[in-house]
């Protein structure tokens, strides 16, 4: 047997109780979100706060629907790049606009 063999052995496959799980800390995520944009906070901070949170949820995805919970190099090399690019999306896109915005409303009030 081959250590493929004894790896491939010892995952068990997802159950539904656990997929379900999964689904609704998706949702609860989601709904978190959602009443996030409601709320009169300063761009940066729900910014930040919407991309921690995306993260948790595409981690969750990719390690359980994805099936790569047990690729542990795997589900490091999917998070830290997409982690790498929202940043720099949110650096390059996001942040100079909401200062800009920031901006215009102190000057014309």
């Amino acid at each position: 047997m081959t250590t493929h063999e004894a790896a491939v052995e010892t995952h068990q496959p997802g159950s539904k109780k656990l997929f379900l799980w999964v689904w609704f800390w998706l949702l609860i995520l989601t709904g978190i979100e959602t009443f996030l944009a409601y709320l009169q906070l300063e761009p940066r901070l729900m910014l930040t706060i919407l991309v921690g949170l995306s993260l948790i949820k595409a981690a969750l995805i990719v390690a359980y629907f994805m099936h790569l919970r047990f690729e542990k190099i795997g589900l490091f090399l999917i998070i830290v790049p997409s982690l790498v690019f929202c940043l720099i999306m949110i650096l390059i896109f996001v942040f100079p606009d909401s200062l800009r915005i920031v901006n215009l409303h102190t000057l014309h009030p």
